[in-house]
């Protein structure tokens, strides 16, 4: 599986909070699709194993976040308020995913 690294140099930031978050969004395995298949079934069940499943794939797509974040970097907002409402996006889409329809 590929992994991603985001670097400094492609990356304008300045906050030292954000240097952290990257981090330790970067130490967070990835996830394969059987995974993500089993996760997304979980979550369409409920109860407390749902809740865990959850937070499981919205960790393992923090870095797809800020990568997509980056793209709109020099439009207005700051990265760091791209990434926020990014996250609030891909914690909806978590509760939504539908794991029939592929890619």
């Amino acid at each position: 599986m590929r992994q991603l690294k985001i670097q400094k140099s492609i990356t304008n930031r300045s906050s030292e909070a954000l240097d952290k978050y990257l981090v330790e969004i970067g130490r967070a395995p990835l996830i394969s699709i059987e995974e993500e298949i089993e996760l997304a079934q979980k979550i369409k069940k409920g109860g407390p194993e749902a809740e865990k499943a959850k937070d499981r794939l919205v960790t393992a797509n923090l870095r797809f976040v800020v990568s997509v974040a980056k793209q709109y970097q020099h439009q207005g907002l700051t990265l760091t308020d791209l990434i926020d409402e990014g996250n609030i996006g891909l914690i909806k889409a978590a509760q939504k995913f539908d794991e029939t329809r592929g890619f």
